[in-house]
Parts: structure tokens; C-alpha cells; sequence
């Protein structure tokens, strides 16, 4: 069950919400808030995973009160205006719904939620299991990215190399997906995958150590391409694949 909370400054917005949340097996309203206060004294006492939030509203925007919080649910903006989907999606809300909404692409918002916390919780319980395994230490099977308005769910071992572009970078993988293109920094997504498999090589490249097919001065090949490797990377690129490597290369 996903415990849910409607915020909204409009009686009648609200009470739809209210009326959609209740026709979905899966969703339980904890709540219903007029403004970001409201919804902070909640949340402050009852866990909430999913934040139906509205955008325009007195006091604390909804984007404001979603970059304020330090822990967040999922969320759905709902909101009449459309201009703020962009900002929305850089902060990661799961969709982004414009009023009036259809209760078809409402369902379909909330089933895009359940899905989302079903994989979250499964992550969650495989890592209590390879705790238990592993002293604690546990390597994220898959990442979410933001890409054309969608969560792309993402691999982490399919990841063959990733190509960084100014505010973007490019996702190549060994899956089904095609390269996918978010908007984050190559710092940002190289914290998100573990150091020993996945390493940085040069400013705009990051690869995966496993799928090196050859290396030759200042170049890696991997995959179709060759990917350049800068002083600055090279030192630690050898101390990952073959610390013995880096002698003979000097």
C-alpha cells in the first residue's frame, strides 16, 4: 500500500484528488493539505511515499517546499500550469500531471508510482539480504534517470561508458536501451556507481573496468570506440585493472 498526501490550496482540486486516490487499490490517502505547512507538520509525523503536490500555491510554491526537503517521497505535480515541467523533472518528481486530469492518465501516474516503489522496495530488501551477506556493503543493481520527461530505469552493469555534455551526458549501455541522454553532472552520476567496477578516465568519460577490451598509451578501446584517458585519470586507472600494469606503461 503507498500512503499518499494531496497538496493543494484549491477545496474542490482536493476533493477530486481525494476521489481519484480512493478508486486505486494501492493508494491510501494519510492526508489532505492546503498549503506546504500543512503538509511538513504530516509528514513530520506519519511516513508519506507519495506527495501529490500542486505547484501555485500561497506562501511556499510546491517547488519550493520539494527543494527544501531533505528526505523525499515520490512525487506528482499536479498543476495548471505547464511552464514548470522542466524544473519539476530536474528535481526528479515522478510525473507531471496538468489539470484538469483525465482519471485514465491519473491511473496511469499512479501506476508509473507503484512500480517505482515496488522496485524500491525490492532494492531495499535485497540490500538488508546482502548485508547480512556482506558486512553491510552492497553494490545498487539499477538507477533511475530523468530522460524526455520519463524515470529511465538503468542497469548499472550494462553500463558500458558514459560521455559527458556540458549540463548533460550520455548513457551507453549493453542492454535494450539506446544511449539515453539526462540532464546531471559526470561528478553526480559517477557517486551513484560503485568506484571498483566504474571508473573516470578523463573529464567527459567514465567507464566500466570490465568491459576494457585493450589499452594503448593514452587510449582505451571499449565497445566500438576508443576513449582518450588524461594524466590526471591515468594514475588511478592503473592502480584499478593491473597495479603491476602501471610500471610498464611508464
Amino acid at each position: 500500500m503507498i500512503r499518499c498526501l494531496a497538496v493543494d490550496d484549491e477545496a474542490l482540486a482536493l476533493d477530486l484528488l481525494e476521489d481519484n486516490i480512493s478508486q486505486i487499490p494501492f493508494l491510501s490517502l494519510a492526508g489532505r493539505c492546503k498549503n506546504a505547512f500543512e503538509a511538513i507538520g504530516i509528514m513530520e509525523k506519519e511516513n508519506i511515499d507519495l506527495l501529490f503536490l500542486d505547484i501555485q500555491m500561497p506562501g511556499i510554491t510546491g517547488l519550493q517546499f520539494l527543494q527544501s526537503l531533505r528526505t523525499k517521497p515520490m512525487v506528482i505535480f499536479i498543476t495548471a500550469y505547464k511552464q514548470h515541467a522542466l524544473q519539476g523533472f530536474e528535481l526528479d518528481v515522478l510525473d507531471y500531471l496538468v489539470k484538469p486530469v483525465p482519471f485514465e492518465r491519473f491511473l496511469k501516474s499512479a501506476n508509473k508510482a507503484l512500480e517505482f516503489h515496488q522496485l524500491k522496495t525490492r532494492g531495499s530488501s535485497d540490500k538488508k539480504a546482502s548485508d547480512k551477506e556482506d558486512s553491510g556493503k552492497t553494490t545498487p543493481e539499477f538507477l533511475f534517470v530523468n530522460s524526455d520527461y520519463n524515470l529511465v530505469r538503468i542497469l548499472i552493469n550494462d553500463i558500458t561508458y558514459i560521455e559527458g555534455l556540458k549540463d548533460y551526458i550520455k548513457i551507453y549501455t549493453t542492454g535494450s536501451l539506446k544511449a539515453v541522454i539526462t540532464r546531471i553532472s559526470m561528478k553526480a552520476i559517477e557517486e551513484k556507481l560503485p568506484p571498483e567496477k566504474y571508473i573516470r578516465v578523463h573529464k567527459s568519460f567514465i567507464i566500466s573496468v570490465s568491459k576494457i577490451i585493450s589499452i594503448r598509451k593514452n587510449r582505451i578501446r571499449i565497445a566500438e570506440i576508443e576513449v582518450p584517458v588524461s594524466d590526471h585519470y591515468r594514475e588511478n586507472l592503473f592502480k584499478i585493472i593491473n597495479p603491476s600494469a602501471q610500471q610498464k606503461q611508464n
